[in-house]
């Protein structure tokens, strides 16, 4: 499991009590005694009465003791063989409460599935019939009894919503990066600057944002977080000093940024298309190396979350 991924448990860990006004909290699921059927979390429902105002999808969980999450990020499969693995996942999780409940028999219900992805992949709707109840919320019939698809990039912006929407991509991602930076301590937003990946404008411009704080106290933790990350990174640190020493130097500074902009867009654009496993010949990955554009680094960047291959994405 990647970086992204944990720091999207990990939100779903530390926000779902908070955010559901304690009427659900998750829980690291149990490990299933089969080879690579765990699921990424339980969702546990203990006050159904404190869900009916909230947000879809938190809802649909009152008729519910427990929901299974899988979440899907930008690279992430969500090809058929992904969703068949996840509901063996779930099936899995289904006959081990049976055999939980097998001495006293009060449990006769079906173990849900929510699916959290940036958005629906164009296959499920050819192999099931997703029907879409609020924004963002679709149940996959027939499976809608077990299988509910949460199309990220779709929902609203709401503060009761943000562990699903960490799993946004793209543009939809950068919207919620702007919109959450002011929602979230210092800490969170530069974990999370630093863990999904946006682009390379839009990281740049939050981090802005972090200028000298009023508060000394405030300002003191953000010394100290900015120190920690630099012991962290060498390079950053080297960076940096090359940046003081061309200080004063307009066009060199302004090139400095260009470059770094570039470098960056291009590392993230190689990320995802290593995470999806689309080979690069050496022309795609001499066309990388060459863009000096940053609009269609980002442009190319967007297009490989879905492209079938690397040159589809670079088109």
């Amino acid at each position: 499991m990647g970086q992204p991924d944990l720091f999207a448990k990990r939100t779903f860990a530390e926000e779902t009590a908070r955010l559901t006004g304690g009427a659900i909290t998750w829980e690291d699921p149990p490990e299933i005694r089969l080879e690579k059927v765990q699921s990424d979390g339980l969702l546990l429902v203990h006050r159904p009465d404190l869900l009916e105002h909230l947000t879809a999808p938190w809802p649909e969980a009152r008729s519910h003791e427990e929901v299974m999450v899988e979440l899907k990020l930008v690279g992430d499969h969500v090809d058929r063989r992904a969703i068949e693995r996840a509901l063996l996942r779930r099936q899995a999780r289904q006959l081990q409460r049976v055999e939980e409940h097998e001495r006293t028999p009060s449990w006769l219900g079906h173990e849900p599935l929510w699916m959290v992805a940036p958005h629906v992949p164009e296959w499920l709707g050819r192999v099931y019939a997703p029907v879409r109840f609020a924004p963002g919320c679709y149940r996959v019939e027939p499976l809608g009894h077990c299988l509910l698809w949460v199309a990220a990039n779709e929902l609203p912006l709401r503060d009761e919503l943000i562990a699903f929407l960490v799993a946004r991509s793209g543009r939809a991602l950068d919207e919620f990066g702007r919109w959450v930076a002011g929602r979230r301590p210092i800490e969170w937003v530069l974990a999370m600057l630093e863990y999904l990946a946006m682009s390379a404008t839009t990281r740049e411009e939050l981090l802005w944002r972090f200028g000298k704080a009023e508060d000394p106290e405030v300002e003191a933790r953000r010394q100290r977080i900015l120190e920690v990350l630099l012991e962290a990174s060498p390079q950053v640190q080297e960076r940096l000093i090359e940046k003081g020493i061309e200080k004063g130097i307009e066009k060199g500074i302004e090139r400095g940024i260009s470059k770094g902009r570039l470098a960056e867009a291009r590392a993230a654009l190689r990320r995802v298309l290593a995470r999806r496993q689309l080979d690069l010949s050496p022309d795609d990955a001499a066309r990388i190396e060459a863009c000096v554009d940053l609009a269609t680094l980002e442009r190319w960047h967007d297009q490989s979350i879905t492209a079938a291959s690397a040159s589809e994405a670079l088109q």
